[in-house]
């Protein structure tokens, strides 16, 4: 590609290393998405329907304040961080310097189309690279304004957007990039790593699967209820940390049952297809997906299970008594479908989880410390939340990525700085000591006196 030889060439005149540059950068970047805000709420509005405050909560408040969190804390990451030399190298000092990767490309999905573009892209200025956007081409609206905002104000040799399906993914994945970020599904991302390996690339993959809720017998089931439907049908079931299933303990599944329906009705009314709070579906390919399941799973449907294909509407639906040879257990749902299964004891309940595929999440309602440290320690997941759900997303101060089938890496805050970054190990010898004890000709006497310092 002569456009990522043009990039590396304008990576190598160091610009893109400069702290100043950097902050500027990032400043300049915040300044521009406060001013289109309102241009991407209805990019978002036009391309999934959603709700003004879902778009400002998810894709704008948040990344504002990661570019601040940015901002104020780049200078104390990018620092030289001196560390111990052994005794065998005297007279050296020894220091890690975090250095860019050089040109990153950033692969973005539908599901939050701005947010997954520019949270990645943080790291990435904050590092001192320069990047390649692909947003998704689900998205046109939300694509369009990301595509405006670049190419007016920023270098498109330091920061370029490219529009594309399928085609544009495939050539960008086997061009010579020097760090690949993508979120995405499972089945991408492995094309994606397949793609990278062929000029060994580094990835970050950050992918989904079954996220499980598991809803203990002491857990307060009126504050579960409410977070786990806020969680479940923001945007609309669309996100790859939602509750994908819950695992409610037998002796409060039917009282919790009764918790969530009414607090369905609460959020979105009686008649839930006209309220100006619940998302659509991305198309009709994502609709028709998810009308297969409520068809497939129809006899236990407790809640829900109308939709309008034409809309792309699908109503939160709750399925009871779910078996993993159901259709809405075969794969991640993403989409306001939720099946319940129940257990009878925390151990069965981790067994279920640990018989999975590792989740991108996990979540855990109880009022039991034990219980909560159990579950952290005997299962294995991306992130986890205690009695809330999907904001471990949005604190900066914690990792966030995945594990086995759920992705690789992390990112957020100086995770995303050091995702971003090469940590390159420097050794500074003196010469005004030469151990000679190292060279050649060997000696009894040489090996005996090596011996004794490296012990």
């Amino acid at each position: 590609m002569d456009v990522l030889q043009e990039m590396k060439d304008y990576y190598y005149t160091g610009e893109t290393k400069e702290i100043s540059f950097r902050i500027n950068q990032l400043t300049k970047l915040k300044k521009i998405i406060s001013f289109h805000e309102d241009d991407i709420i209805n990019a978002l509005k036009a391309d999934l329907k959603r709700p003004q405050f879902e778009s400002y909560v998810s894709e704008i408040g948040v990344i504002l304040e990661s570019i601040s969190f940015a901002i104020n804390n780049l200078k104390k990451w990018s620092k030289i961080k001196k560390v111990k030399t052994p005794i065998s190298q005297f007279r050296s000092k020894s220091y890690i310097k975090q250095e860019p990767y050089g040109v990153v490309l950033i692969i973005a999905p539908f599901n939050f189309p701005f947010n997954l573009c520019i949270e990645p892209l943080i790291g990435a200025i904050a590092a001192g690279n320069c990047a390649v956007i692909k947003p998704s081409e689900e998205t046109v609206n939300v694509s369009n304004i990301i595509q405006k905002i670049f190419d007016e104000n920023f270098l498109k040799k330091y920061i370029r957007v490219v529009q594309g399906g399928k085609e544009v993914i495939t050539t960008l994945i086997h061009s010579k990039f020097d760090y690949i970020f993508f979120t995405g599904s499972v089945t991408v991302g492995k094309i994606v790593m397949k793609g990278a390996s062929e000029n060994l690339i580094p990835v970050t993959l950050e992918l989904g699967g079954k996220s499980p809720c598991i809803i203990n017998h002491d857990a307060n089931l009126k504050t579960a209820a409410e977070r786990i439907a806020w969680g479940k049908f923001f945007n609309a079931g669309q996100i790859c940390i939602s509750p994908d299933y819950l695992l409610v303990h037998n002796s409060v599944k039917n009282e919790f049952i009764q918790e969530l329906q009414k607090v369905i009705k609460r959020f979105y009314g009686e008649d839930i297809y006209a309220s100006p709070d619940f998302a659509r579906i991305i198309n009709e390919k994502h609709t028709t997906r998810l009308i297969n399941i409520i068809e497939n799973d129809k006899e236990k449907i407790i809640f829900g299970g109308n939709y309008n294909l034409e809309d792309k509407y699908i109503e939160p639906t709750l399925i009871n008594n779910a078996s993993w040879d159901d259709k809405c257990m075969e794969g991640e749902i993403f989409g306001p479908i939720l099946p319940i299964i129940s257990f009878d004891a925390i151990n069965e309940a981790i067994e279920i989880v640990n018989g999975r595929p590792k989740p991108l999440a996990l979540y855990l309602f109880t009022e039991n410390e034990d219980v909560a440290n159990k579950v952290i320690e005997r299962t294995s997941s991306g992130g986890v939340c205690i009695n809330d759900v999907i904001n471990h997303y949005s604190n900066h101060h914690l990792p966030f990525g995945g594990v086995g089938n759920s992705g690789m890496g992390n990112y957020h805050g100086e995770e995303s700085f050091k995702t971003f970054s090469h940590a390159k190990g420097v050794l500074n010898k003196s010469t005004r000591i030469n151990n000679t004890l190292i060279f050649p000709p060997y000696s009894l006497k040489k090996l005996h006196a090596i011996k004794k310092i490296l012990k």
